[in-house]
């Protein structure tokens, strides 16, 4: 299992540095947030063009974008870098995050990190994860595993998914940290429970929390308690998390023992790319019946086409 990527910033503003534009600027995020962008954008422009810092960084983000604007990168990062240059943080992370992927400017990972760490030092959460990452990975800095998790920790801290995920795959992996599997399951844990995460950090943690019960790493050994944690993953189409699910099912372990349920996941695993499940797909179907082989394959297509609502 990897750590997960950068995070995309692409930040909208909701706040306001005069008090007197506050009325225009939150016309503007009305407008936004009811798909009326050309609104939005009546609103916004006159106010960035006085040097409002946070309609400068809305307007960057329409045009990063493409809403209401044709989708221009260079122009995103001249709005950005206004607000940036006034200290405004969610422009700063922006505007890390374009020399970070080369859009709109040439691709600079020290001017990346020049930004994110503006931003980062204000507290800004994305901002703090995506320096974590670059000092994960010695982008436009020397790798330094101790400084990751210590950026992964200040945003982790603020809730963040994604730096609460690499902070315990830092402790499951002893990574500028002590290895420490009971806090690597702490970290997973909060990852995995948030609601608002994205379904690939979703995913991901429950993925690792299930083979933390699985193996009885941070936690007692459960393996009714590692399918709970698969079947979340699985069925928001994490194919690792299809693939031992697969497992638990073939063995009987946590679950009933069923070769047509293992055959299920193992094939919806492969038709998602898992090349592991369709190995063992095959290889199941030598002690499988044609009618459980018919009935697996019946049940993977209905588990997939309900959008992995009817599964069982």
């Amino acid at each position: 299992m990897i750590k997960l990527l950068r995070t995309a910033a692409f930040l909208l503003c909701t706040g306001f540095t005069a008090p007197v534009m506050a009325q225009d600027l939150d016309k503007g995020l009305a407008a936004y947030g009811a798909g009326d962008y050309a609104t939005a954008l009546q609103e916004w422009r006159p106010l960035a063009v006085l040097g409002d810092a946070s309609a400068q960084v809305n307007l960057g983000f329409m045009y990063a974008n493409g809403r209401g604007v044709l989708q221009d990168d260079a122009e995103a990062v001249r709005w950005y870098r206004m607000a940036a240059e006034q200290g405004n943080a969610r422009a700063q992370v922006n505007l890390g995050y374009m020399y970070d992927n080369g859009r709109g400017v040439l691709q600079d990972d020290a001017e990346a990190v020049r930004w994110y760490r503006m931003a980062a030092e204000q507290g800004n959460a994305s901002a703090q994860y995506n320096l974590g990452y670059m000092y994960d990975n010695g982008e436009g800095v020397l790798q330094d595993d101790a400084e990751a998790v210590r950026w992964y920790r200040m945003a982790a801290e603020q809730g963040y998914a994604s730096a609460q995920y690499n902070l315990g795959y830092m402790y499951d992996n002893g990574e500028g940290v002590l290895q420490d599997d009971a806090e690597a399951v702490r970290w997973y844990r909060m990852a995995a429970e948030q609601g608002n995460a994205s379904a690939q950090v979703n995913a991901s943690a429950q993925v690792k929390l299930g083979f933390m019960y699985a193996n009885g790493r941070g936690v007692l050994q459960d393996d009714a308690e590692a399918v709970r944690w698969y079947r979340m993953a699985a069925e928001q189409g994490n194919t690792t998390a299809q693939y031992n699910l697969g497992l638990m099912y073939a063995s009987g372990r946590g679950v009933l023992q069923d070769d047509v349920l293992a055959h299920m996941w193992w094939n919806i695993g492969g038709a998602n790319g898992d090349a592991g499940g369709s190995e063992n797909r095959g290889k199941i179907e030598q002690r499988m019946t044609r009618e459980q082989i018919a009935d697996a394959q019946a049940r993977a297509r209905r588990c997939m086409s309900s959008n992995y609502q009817d599964c069982d």
